[in-house]
Parts: C-alpha cells; structure tokens; sequence
C-alpha cells in the first residue's frame, strides 16, 4: 500500500506528457526487444577449492510511449548444469542458483524533465543499487522519480520494499523478499533522495541519503574534479545501523588519463565501527575497493590503492591494481589483473570477454578467477 500512494502520487503530479504513440497498439509496435547471452566460468579459493560454469539469459522489452506511459519487462534465467558439491556449497549464495525471474517489470510515466516509474526494476542510485556482477542482477521492487528541470541539476527519489536477490541459497534463483541478504531485514521499506550537480565547471557534486526503517541509515557526498588528463574526487559516507554505533568513511582518489594509459591513486578511512554503504552489493562505492575479494568498510581501516589501465587496442583493455588494507591488528593485500576485449567485426561481433584475477594475501589467503563471456543482442 506504501508503494501504490507512493507512485500514484507521484505520477499524478506531472501534469503534461509526450504523446509518443497514435494508439497503444502502436505503442507495443514500437517497442524493443534487448538481451544477452551470457556464459560465466568462475574458480574460487577461500580455504575450499571449487569451480562453476553458469550459463544465462537475459531478456527485455520495451513498449513506446503512449500519452507519456512506458512497459518495461526483463527475464532472467540461469543454470549450472556441471556443478558439483564442492561448487554448490562455495557459491550457494552468489552464483549456484537456477531458474528464473522477472526481475523488471515497471510502468513509467515521463512529463517534460520528469520521469516517473513503479514496480520491479533494477535501480542504479548511490545508496540502493543492484548488483550486476554475477550473473543473475539484483533488482527492487519499489518507486524512483527523476527530475532534471533545475539547470545542471538531477534530482532523484525512490523507494524500496523488497529486493530479488541473486540466489536463495538453496540452489535457485532468487526472490522478491524482504530479507536483504547479509544486510538485514527491511521491514517497513526504505527511502532515498539523491541530487547530482554540475553548474561549477569540471566538477561534479553528489549528495545521497537513505533512511532503511529499523535497518540503517546512510548519508553519501562525493565531490570530483576532472580537468584535462588530471582528476582529483573525494567522498564520505555517515552510516548508522540498527543496533550499532554511528561510524564513517572519507576518501581521497587522483586519477591522470595519459592518452591510452590510466593512473589511479586511493586512499580510504573508517570509524571504529563497520560502515554500511546502502541496500544491494552495487552500494559499494568506497574508491580502494579491488575488483573481487577486497571489503574496504571495516572499522579502523586505512586502505590503500593504485592502478593502472591501459587500451592495447579499441577493443582490448587490460588493467593492474593493488590494495592494502590495514587494520589494528592485521593487514590485508590484494593484486589484481582484468582484461576485456570487445569483438568488433566477423561472426563473433559484439561478444565480449572479461577476464578478472585477484589474489588476497598477507593475513588472507584467498583467490578468484572469472572468465565471462556475453553477447548482447537487439531486435
């Protein structure tokens, strides 16, 4: 009921809209289809060696405009047909879940700058935003309104229920639940407000906050400059959960673009308390993070990182990082290397390969490797 008078509200506040289509069967005429296929092999080490092969689809449409309302549906599916036990135990919670899920399917409403949409859909905002590094993405079901009418400004509401997780940890596919996996449970829904600014030139403002009734709440800024081939951007994180203490992260990044040759230099450090970054694994904005295993939020961290990223070709990437993560009484390193090469002509033309390696050492021990292949398609 929160939802319905949340978006209801919402849309019928905007009073003007684009036409788009004659007739709402034109609307559905007009409409796009998109998806991926996408096959995963993955290997992990963390005191138990085990490998998975998933393999995926995934499947959307999209209607026109009609009077200024949208359709938007996606259908996920996974398997892992050559799991073994070893596998289904080490990755029960990430990847060995398959099946199916419509994991969008929202009505949107656009009037001028505003843009108003309700149901299941995979949200992208600082502080709720799902994960889509394993093969099945994370979605919500909820509210989000955008609004760009202030110049040089982009303001975003939005609300949350439940979320899809990726797996139910029983070997399927994961539901729309109230239970946020190891972030808690959201009983009474979340809010966030987010708004975006760039009137200063070269640089770019964030200000985010989310309120996660009896769960946690969390204030995000980001503040980046970018000016020729250099970047300097800094950000922090006030977070309070249920139950523990108020604790906070600040950063520091610098990045120089060299022609094809990236530079990156991090810096990252947190209260005496964990920080938690904001509902779904894509909140995880903190700039020292490695790619796979690192976890940059615990208390009494100070993390370290630099990188470096260089476009061989305009289809092939490759990239080196290496993090510390220093705590009181221990201390963690992570090296990692990512290549991803995009085929751009011939019978394999716009399939790309992802390979991703990080190795954790001094006080962990633990490694993972990821090859992910995935072809996109348009109809």
């Amino acid at each position: 009921m929160k939802l319905v008078k949340f978006s209801l509200a919402a849309i019928i506040a905007l009073s003007s809209s684009a036409f788009g289509a004659d007739s709402l069967a034109d609307a559905f005429k007009e409409g796009k289809v998109e998806g991926k296929v996408q096959a995963y092999y993955w290997q992990r080490d963390k005191g138990v060696d085990a490998d998975i092969m998933n393999f995926g689809l995934d499947l959307s449409y999209e209607t026109g405009r009609f009077y200024g309302f949208g359709l938007k549906s996606t259908f996920q599916s996974s398997s892992s047909p050559f799991s073994d036990d070893d596998a289904e135990s080490v990755f029960n919670s990430d990847m060995y879940g398959s099946g199916s899920q419509l994991s969008e399917l929202y009505l949107s409403y656009a009037a001028g700058k505003t843009t108003a949409q309700i149901g299941r859909m995979y949200f992208a905002t600082p502080l709720i935003y799902g994960s889509g590094s394993r093969m099945n993405r994370e979605s919500f079901e909820g509210a989000l309104i955008t609004n760009s009418d202030i110049p040089d400004t982009k303001v975003t509401i939005g609300y949350v229920q439940k979320m899809q997780n990726r797996t139910d940890g029983d070997g399927n596919f994961g539901k729309f639940t109230r239970d946020f996996t190891w972030q808690g449970e959201l009983v009474d829904g979340a809010y966030t407000a987010v708004v975006e600014n760039s009137s200063i030139p070269n640089v770019n403002l964030t200000l985010a906050y989310l309120d996660a009734k009896d769960l946690m709440e969390v204030t995000y800024a980001e503040a980046s400059f970018k000016k020729g081939i250099f970047g300097l951007a800094s950000q922090y994180y006030d977070s309070e959960k249920e139950g523990s203490k108020d604790t906070d992260l600040f950063g520091l990044k610098a990045t120089f673009d060299l022609g094809n040759l990236s530079l990156l230099a991090a810096y990252t450090t947190t209260g005496d308390a964990y920080v938690h970054a904001g509902l779904g694994n894509g909140a995880d904005y903190a700039y020292t993070g490695s790619p796979i295993l690192s976890d940059t939020y615990g208390a009494n961290s100070d993390a370290y990182k630099i990188g470096v990223a260089y476009k061989l070709t305009p289809a092939l990437n490759v990239g080196m990082n290496y993090v510390l993560d220093d705590y009181d009484d221990k201390e963690y390193s992570y090296t990692s290397v990512t290549a991803d090469y995009t085929f751009d002509a011939g019978v394999f033309k716009d399939l790309n390969v992802a390979v991703l390696y990080d190795d954790a050492g001094r006080d962990k021990d633990e490694k993972e490797l990821r090859v992910n292949l995935t072809f996109p398609f348009s109809i």
